[in-house]
């Protein structure tokens, strides 16, 4: 049985992660933080919780790494950056749910977060934790940055087009439309119910910190650098993360094959779902669950493929995919703990 901690433990993610953490078979949770609630027990933050856990609520400390096997650090940017070293130093592995770590070069950290990284020694450690992509860098990994929800919707659709030799890498458009949720729990003028009811609204065009998180990983897959147009918005929906990305062809192709490459593609990965030809993701389709779903389709007349992917923002898009990457560094089955349909309505 693992022992597992979590920093910010009164977040969305947080919350996220005990009430998925108390259901696993093989995760025991002995710490929970939140500094403005030390002293109360968790149930008294979240009435949901009450019956499955009871548990106090304490101050972070990097003593917290002691005598846990898994530490989830599900607090904002730049809030533990600093801890992180001296957390490392024993045997504890880290799973962080922040941006802190998931950008490799330490000068595009500063330029997107306005703010010189602390430890740009210890980028080099951490590992891009999203198993479809780098599953067995994941299991040996001691730091995995979790990443972001927009990053994984983005990504998981454009990355099967990323290697072959018939698109223009250099065309892509990512325009993505987040769940409420994707904001936090801290208050919020643009989050009250009154702003965001019955209201969609674009937000960070050209400047979203998201955008050289995607970079960065579609770079890889394509072995040259490469930038996108990525586009957010805020739907007046709880959670829910819906992407559909654009990228021009270079050859004439058909819906068909678009659809046979995506899916043999994904074709041994357990969360992805690549829906029939004519088929679209929607974000009811996989609410609750780690599931992402994509949907493909050829504008033919434009000469462009159109890829529309749907995932749960606080879960494939952070929490349990936390706890995929968790599964993976603990060496038992991937799925464990996760392996449950969509809620639907």
């Amino acid at each position: 049985m693992a022992k597992i901690s979590i920093a910010g433990a009164t977040g969305y993610t947080g919350l996220e992660l005990i009430r998925l953490l108390v259901q696993h078979p093989e995760a025991e949770l002995i710490t929970l933080t939140a500094d403005s609630h030390a002293g109360k027990n968790i149930t008294e933050v979240a009435p949901s919780l009450r019956g499955w856990v009871d548990q106090p609520l304490v101050k972070l400390d990097p003593s917290i790494a002691e005598g846990c096997d898994i530490l989830f650090l599900a607090l904002p940017h730049t809030a533990a950056m600093g801890q992180v070293p001296g957390m490392l130093r024993g045997s504890c592995r880290i799973i962080d749910l922040s941006a802190d770590y998931r950008l490799r070069d330490a000068a595009v950290y500063g330029e997107w977060y306005q703010t010189p990284h602390l430890n740009p020694e210890v980028i080099k450690e951490a590992v891009y934790g999203l198993p479809e992509l780098h599953r067995e860098q994941i299991k040996g990994a001691q730091l995995v940055a979790n990443p972001g929800c927009y990053p994984t919707g983005a990504i998981l659709a454009l990355a099967p087009f990323m290697t072959v030799d018939w698109v223009n890498v250099k065309s892509i458009i990512v325009d993505s439309k987040s769940g409420v949720s994707g904001a936090g729990r801290a208050l919020s003028q643009t989050t009250q119910f009154c702003e965001a009811d019955e209201a969609v609204s674009a937000y960070g065009l050209g400047e979203h910190r998201h955008t050289p998180e995607i970079e960065q990983e579609l770079s890889g897959l394509a072995g040259k650098s490469l930038t996108v147009t990525f586009s957010p918005h805020l739907m007046p929906m709880k959670r829910g993360l819906l992407t559909t990305a654009y990228i021009d062809l270079k050859k004439e192709m058909d819906r068909d094959g678009l659809h046979a490459h995506v899916a043999q593609f994904y074709d041994s990965e357990p969360f992805v779902r690549v829906l029939a030809p004519g088929r679209y993701a929607n974000t009811s389709h996989v609410a609750g669950s780690n599931t992402c779903d994509i949907g493909v389709q050829v504008d033919a007349r434009n000469g462009r493929a159109v890829i529309t992917s749907a995932i749960d923002n606080l879960m494939k898009g952070a929490s349990s995919q936390a706890i995929q990457n968790m599964n993976l560094m603990l060496g038992i089955g991937e799925t464990t703990g996760l392996d449950h349909p969509p809620l639907f309505p």
